[in-house]
């Protein structure tokens, strides 16, 4: 998951992690785009709470939730300064 610098970054690590589904989905409710790396790292510990916690996306979208790797890996991303 990581490039030459060994830390993530938004575009080649984290942006995937978002589905179309859940891209639409939070800009109609929520007015977040999850497909950009500063609205997203502005709202990452609301982001990390609910992924982690297994309560988004919820059941009935159809969308997979995200795996404990996927959770890491994005708090990671988060840690290390959220990298474009």
């Amino acid at each position: 998951m990581s490039g030459d610098s060994g830390k993530l970054s938004f575009e080649r690590d984290i942006r995937r992690m978002f589905t179309s589904v859940d891209v639409d989905h939070m800009v109609k409710v929520a007015g977040l785009n999850l497909a950009d790396r500063d609205s997203v790292f502005a709202h990452a510990e609301a982001i990390y709470a609910t992924v982690s916690a297994g309560s988004m996306p919820p059941a009935s979208s159809g969308e997979p939730r995200w795996t404990p790797q996927m959770c890491a890996a994005f708090q990671r991303w988060k840690e290390e300064g959220g990298l474009p």
